[in-house]
């Protein structure tokens, strides 16, 4: 089948949920266009080995950034998935919906209907809680999210020690309380990651009016402005395919952009400067790059109880054979299992900080560990001002994106992780974590001053490979917003754009869930259907917002 009424490019996050929700009522073709290839096998499919299929050109893109100026010219990591389910597929698997004023914002910002209560049904229609709150939680979804068994005690130290520090505790961050210390939250199920391939596409493709075909796409096929195709690579040959109601584009905040460009889409001005035809002048193609970054809070223990007596060969053969045979035991959790949201500071009413604990002091690229037993708080930033941009590096369309993060270049970014440094030492230095706090691995104690903390920051910042932002959805009339609050591309017929590129600001947290959102309520939009009503439902603020962090 080479032509269908839908053709999706892209069949990660958002791409594999517009599939199945496109395909539902049996009434229209479906074709999924995906260059990776499959995710069958342990790498993929068992949660404890997430460092895996992100070290792997078999998964990953591969990207990096320029050299970023903040950061002592750092070029940043920047995966994104090369496999069926997208960077669903290599991703840390912590699910995080945001909180309900990241959606507010996306509306004031010229989202309109994306508000809080226009998306918190999309949520729910997504999920299959296992343990969320009674009414704020999805209960039928394809997606399942549960949260891990967090047998060891430093979990519950981690959730103990942010009490005794005077923040409050939330039992569901997303459900109405995200502020907190809690229970994280993570997509698997029946000991297996459960990616949008696992959710929805597999399902999708028995259906007989959807198809995957395997190719490169090259860009955007249209015939004045209208789309009417995409031109994709297949073993050496160039060939279209077509579709006859619109093709829609969900390739990550890296491609989404760079196949547009390639199209003739874009800032007028780069794209003559690589001798593209220009075909619509959109400057907000590739702009307004987001991300979060993080750094690694370690502590030794004192005791001999964390993952690090499981983190060599043979503990690692065990733990994957008794994942392999029985799909059951350590194997089964991405072992982040413990969560916080905090606010940085008195007049802030929404939480700006994360933590995602962990009972191992290790690289998230599981590369480099401590000598020894130790524990982690991965702590970032979710508000950053700094702003970036995704732009092309030829036309030749094999040629990796060019990126630029330019991240921590707002000076309140500096502020805010200072800060973040200071209240995470308060919060290891509670009774809770007497038992088992030995000294600080890192920063380490000797990193004190601003300076001392900034010059720290600038070497061991990394990015939470959450990014966003680079094909805006705004109003109609903004020129710098690239598709309209129904995912059309601004003066395009018969195209959309529909991932985590079209975000107009980054969420407060981790990027998958918000990303499976926008594909559901999309494919409602694509299929002309009235939006799901909108919920009534106020989410917790804090009462102390004004005066206090806590």
């Amino acid at each position: 089948m080479q032509n269908a009424d839908f053709v999706i490019i892209g069949s990660g996050s958002a791409g594999s949920a517009m599939a199945y929700r496109l395909s539902e009522d049996g009434k229209h073709t479906v074709i999924v266009l995906e260059y990776g290839g499959s995710d069958i096998g342990p790498f993929v499919q068992m949660p404890a080995a997430l460092a895996y299929p992100m070290n792997m050109d078999r998964y990953n893109w591969g990207y990096l950034s320029e050299p970023e100026p903040h950061l002592n010219n750092r070029r940043m990591i920047a995966p994104r998935g090369k496999v069926i389910g997208g960077s669903s597929s290599i991703n840390g698997m912590v699910y995080v919906r945001g909180h309900a004023e990241d959606f507010n914002r996306w509306d004031d910002l010229g989202a309109t209907g994306w508000a809080y209560a226009d998306v918190l049904p999309y949520f729910k229609r997504q999920e299959n809680t296992h343990g969320g709150e009674d009414g704020w939680r999805g209960a039928d979804g394809p997606l399942h999210v549960r949260r891990g068994a967090a047998k060891n005690p430093l979990y519950s130290a981690f959730i103990e020690a942010g009490r005794q520090a005077g923040f409050p505790v939330t039992q569901d961050y997303n459900g109405s309380q995200q502020e907190g210390f809690g229970l994280m939250e993570q997509t698997s199920w029946a000991g297996r990651r459960w990616s949008t391939a696992n959710a929805y596409l597999k399902p999708a493709l028995k259906r007989p009016n959807v198809s995957l075909i395997r190719c490169f796409a090259r860009k955007v096929v249209l015939e004045g402005t209208r789309a009417v195709g995409v031109e994709v690579e297949i073993g050496g040959r160039i060939e279209v395919v077509r579709a006859s109601r619109e093709v829609i584009v969900a390739a990550s905040a890296f491609n989404s952009p760079k196949i547009l460009m390639l199209s003739g889409i874009g800032p007028a001005a780069h794209l003559k400067d690589m001798g593209i035809t220009v075909v619509a002048d959109r400057p907000g193609v590739g702009q307004n790059l987001q991300d979060h970054l993080e750094y690694y809070h370690q502590f030794k223990s004192k005791l001999p109880i964390t993952l690090h007596s499981k983190n060599n060969w043979f503990w690692k053969g065990v733990v994957g054979a008794q994942w392999l045979f029985t799909k059951t035991g350590l194997g089964t959790s991405n072992q982040f299992e413990a969560a916080a949201f905090i606010r940085s500071g008195a007049g802030i009413k929404w939480p700006d900080l994360q933590y995602h604990f962990l009972p191992i002091a290790v690289s998230y690229d599981g590369k480099s560990s401590a000598e020894g037993h130790g524990f982690q708080a991965h702590v970032g930033f979710n508000m950053s001002k700094s702003r970036g941009s995704v732009t092309l590096r030829s036309p030749d369309v094999k040629d990796a994106p060019v990126l630029r993060f330019n991240y921590m270049s707002d000076p309140d970014d500096w502020v805010k992780f200072r800060h973040a440094v200071r209240v995470t030492r308060e919060i290891f230095g509670q009774k809770a974590f007497d038992a088992y706090r030995d000294s600080e691995i890192a920063p380490g104690e000797r990193v004190q001053s601003d300076e001392e903390i900034d010059a720290y920051l600038a070497e061991h910042l990394e990015g939470a490979y959450h990014p966003c932002g680079t094909c805006r959805m705004g109003r109609v009339d903004d020129p710098h917003a690239v598709v309209d609050p129904t995912t059309r591309v601004i003066g395009i017929e018969g195209l959309r754009v529909a991932d985590s590129s079209i975000f107009p600001h980054v969420t407060y947290g981790n990027l998958n869930g918000p990303s499976i959102m926008t594909g559901e309520k999309a494919a409602d939009h694509i299929l002309g259907r009235d939006p799901l009503p909108r919920s009534n439902q106020e989410p917790w603020v804090s009462p102390n917002w004004q005066v206090s962090d806590r």
